[in-house]
């Protein structure tokens, strides 16, 4: 190999925090924009939820992630590797669980992850201590002598997350990985993802439509929508972005008429007071509720509920749609 060809395949700094990085990453197809002006960063650590409808542009995203497809314009990292001029090196470090697994069904689960351990170049002795470390992982030591056509859907996934750790790679990339699973199956799955995260020291980035499963397990969010990411950040600030700052709190108090509206408007910080089924929704600029609840018991009246509303996920995801 040539001085030249050695040097077109740099080494990435693998102290780095920053796992994935995009800038202005574009896909195009036609006239269809896949992916618009990407910008994420994902750092050592984190189970990134990549939120949002079938046709978003997820997958696109992920297949140039892996190298399986060229941007049209922009450019992207992963462990400082660029996939499209290195993508052998990428594959190296990333584990990719796509949406539909694909295994060899007349082999059994053992033969599967042993072929996968063969295409990476294993040492025998090596790829029989991590085939049988992944199978325990994973709850299928049982059935791993068992040919794959036998499995059920749920442990076909489990088997695809066998074959990720098998890899031990230091990036795990999922494709919408409960789909078709039951709720039992889902369950089982993500906590495997969690459980993975920490003690495999394991970054992850999740795709899904599932808005509760990406609550559940993502420290962070982007939502993806027409092949754009209008929104991104853990969802404590989410949802403080969607409020533009305000706090919100839900107070219940008797008498409820126009007397207490008016009392809570006075208040410094209000902006607004608006009625919600079984309680008035104040909107304020700063934390009131120590000055609700005096004005509140100063008057004599009875308070029942205050408290600050927490948006979760849905609601974030449906009023950015709305927005």
């Amino acid at each position: 190999m040539s001085n030249q060809s050695k040097q077109s395949s740099p080494t990435p700094n693998t102290d780095t925090t920053t796992i994935i990085e995009t800038r202005d990453l574009t896909k195009r197809y036609g006239n269809l924009v896949a992916v618009d002006q990407l910008n994420l960063r994902i750092e050592q650590g984190e189970i990134f939820g990549l939120l949002g409808p079938n046709g978003a542009g997820k997958t696109t995203t992920i297949l140039m992630l892996m190298g399986l497809t060229e941007p049209t314009s922009g450019t992207v990292r992963v462990l400082g590797y660029d996939p499209v001029r290195q993508p052998i090196e990428v594959k190296r470090v990333v584990g990719y669980l796509p949406e539909h697994v694909a295994m060899y069904d007349d082999l059994s689960a053992r033969e599967n992850l042993q072929y996968t351990a063969d295409l990476n170049a294993l040492p025998l002795a090596e790829a029989k201590r991590r085939i049988a470390y992944a199978l325990e992982r994973v709850g299928l030591a049982d059935v791993a002598d068992r040919p794959v056509r036998e499995f059920s859907h749920g442990m076909r996934q489990r088997l695809g997350i066998a074959d990720v750790l098998v890899k031990k790679p230091r990036v795990v990339v999922l494709d919408e990985p409960t789909l078709g699973l039951d709720p039992e199956a889902v369950n089982q799955l993500l906590d495997l993802i969690l459980a993975m995260t920490r003690e495999e020291n394991l970054t992850v980035l999740l795709s899904s439509h599932q808005l509760q499963q990406v609550q559940r397990i993502c420290t962070r969010v982007g939502i993806f929508v027409k092949g754009k990411m209008i929104a991104q950040g853990t969802i404590a600030q989410l949802a403080e972005q969607l409020a533009g700052g305000m706090r919100t709190l839900e107070v219940y108090a008797e008498p409820r008429g126009e007397e207490l509206v008016n009392v809570l408007k006075q208040i410094k910080g209000v902006v607004s007071v608006e009625q919600d089924t079984a309680y008035w929704l104040v909107r304020a600029t700063s934390e009131v509720r120590p000055e609700i609840a005096r004005a509140i018991a100063s008057r004599g009246w009875s308070l029942y509920h205050l408290r600050e509303r927490d948006y979760g996920l849905e609601e974030i995801y449906l009023k950015y749609f709305q927005n």
